[in-house]
C-alpha cells in the first residue's frame, strides 16, 4: 500500500510539475532551430502590415509577429515575413509555410472550428463599412440598392455584405478581385460603385486613391471585426507565446512602461506586478517555455501597446483609439493578469 501512495504521490506530482511549466511545441521548437518567426502578413494595408519602399515592414500586426520574436528569441528582428491575400492565408497557416498568422484577421466560431485556426486575442476591434465616390451623391449605405460593389473573396466581408444587403430588402452585383490592393483600384477606377472592408482598411486605402477627397466613407457600420492573431488549432504552446505576448504589451501601456523607461522600470519598480512582468521575480517566463526577461524584451524592442498604435495606426491612417483603448480610457483593451 505504501509503495502504492509513492506510486500516486509522484504521478500527482509530475502532473503538477508539467502544469507549471510549459513544454515547448512544435512550432516553437521549429523557430527557436530556424532562428526566426514566419509571419503571414497582408500584401499592403497601411497601419497593419505593408512594406516600405526600402522593404521594410512596418504595422500594427508586424509590430505583433516582431514582439512574438522578441518574446521566443530575445530578439524583435528576427521576424520574417510572407504577403498573403485574403484566400491564400488560412493554406498558408494549415500547410505551415508561416508560423503565425497576422493579418487583420477576423475571430469567427467557423474559423475557429472548422477552418480549424486557434486565435490567440483581439489585437484591434473593427467593424466593416462602405467607401463610395462623393460624386455618386450617395451619403448612406442604405441607398445602395442596386449598386456594384468590389470585393475580395473568402472573407468575413463578403458574408456580412450579403447579410446586410439581404436584411434590407436590397439587391447588389459582386465584382469579386482576389488581391485587395486590385480590388481598390478598380473601384477607383470607376467599376464599381461601392468598396467594403473593415473601416481602417477603408482609412488606409482611401489614402491611395490618386484623389483621396474624390471618396469618402459612409457613416453606417454593419459589422463585428475581432481582428487578431492565428495558429495552427492545437499548437497551445505557441498559442500561449503569442497571446502573453500581446497581453504583455497592453499590461505595460497600462503599468506606464514605454520602451524608453523600461529600465528604470525594471532596475527601480517595487510593484510585484511589475517585477513579474519584467521577469525580476517570479517565473512568468519560464511557465511559456521562454526566458524570464520575454516581457522586458517585448517593450524594450518593440514597445507598449499603445506605441504601437500610436505610430502605426494613428500616424499612417489618422484614428484614434475608440474601442482600441485600454479598459481603463473606455475602450475594450483588458490585458489579464500576468501572475
Amino acid at each position: 500500500m505504501k509503495s502504492l501512495k509513492l506510486i500516486v504521490g509522484g504521478t500527482i506530482a509530475a502532473t503538477a510539475a508539467l502544469s507549471t511549466f510549459a513544454m515547448a511545441g512544435e512550432t516553437v521548437d521549429s523557430i527557436k532551430a530556424k532562428g526566426y518567426v514566419q509571419c503571414g502578413a497582408n500584401t499592403a494595408l497601411a497601419g497593419f502590415s505593408a512594406p516600405t519602399s526600402e522593404g521594410k515592414w512596418e504595422g500594427l500586426d508586424i509590430d505583433l509577429c516582431h514582439a512574438v520574436a522578441a518574446a521566443i528569441l530575445g530578439d524583435a528582428s528576427k521576424a520574417r515575413f510572407t504577403p498573403l491575400t485574403a484566400a491564400q492565408r488560412f493554406t498558408a497557416l494549415q500547410s505551415k509555410e508561416v508560423d503565425l498568422l497576422a493579418r487583420n484577421t477576423t475571430w469567427t466560431l467557423s474559423r475557429d472550428t472548422k477552418v480549424g485556426l486557434n486565435f490567440a486575442g483581439v489585437n484591434y476591434y473593427d467593424g466593416q463599412g462602405f467607401m463610395v465616390a462623393k460624386a455618386s451623391g450617395i451619403t448612406s449605405a442604405t441607398e445602395l440598392d442596386g449598386a456594384t460593389v468590389c470585393i475580395e473573396p473568402g472573407t468575413t466581408t463578403e458574408l456580412n455584405l450579403a447579410d446586410y444587403f439581404r436584411a434590407q430588402g436590397m439587391s447588389f452585383e459582386p465584382v469579386v478581385i482576389e488581391n485587395a490592393v486590385e480590388a481598390v483600384q478598380t473601384f477607383f477606377s470607376g467599376r464599381c460603385d461601392v468598396y467594403t472592408t473593415d473601416a481602417s482598411g477603408l482609412a488606409s486605402y482611401r489614402q491611395t486613391a490618386p484623389n483621396p477627397d474624390d471618396f469618402m466613407v459612409l457613416p453606417e457600420i454593419i459589422s463585428k471585426e475581432p481582428l487578431g492573431p492565428a495558429v495552427r488549432h492545437g499548437d497551445e504552446e505557441f498559442a500561449d507565446i503569442v497571446r502573453w505576448t500581446h497581453i504583455a504589451m497592453l499590461e505595460a501601456e497600462e503599468k506606464g512602461i514605454t520602451s524608453a523607461n523600461v529600465d528604470t522600470f525594471k532596475k527601480d519598480s517595487k510593484d510585484p506586478g511589475i517585477q513579474r512582468l519584467l521577469g525580476t521575480t517570479g517565473d512568468m517566463g519560464k511557465a511559456l517555455g521562454v526566458s524570464d526577461d520575454w516581457a522586458y524584451n517585448i517593450i524594450k524592442q518593440v514597445g507598449n501597446y499603445g506605441e504601437s498604435f500610436d505610430r502605426n495606426v494613428k500616424a499612417k491612417l489618422g484614428l484614434e483609439r475608440g474601442l482600441n483603448a485600454l479598459w481603463t480610457d473606455g475602450g475594450l483593451m483588458y490585458p489579464a493578469p500576468i501572475r
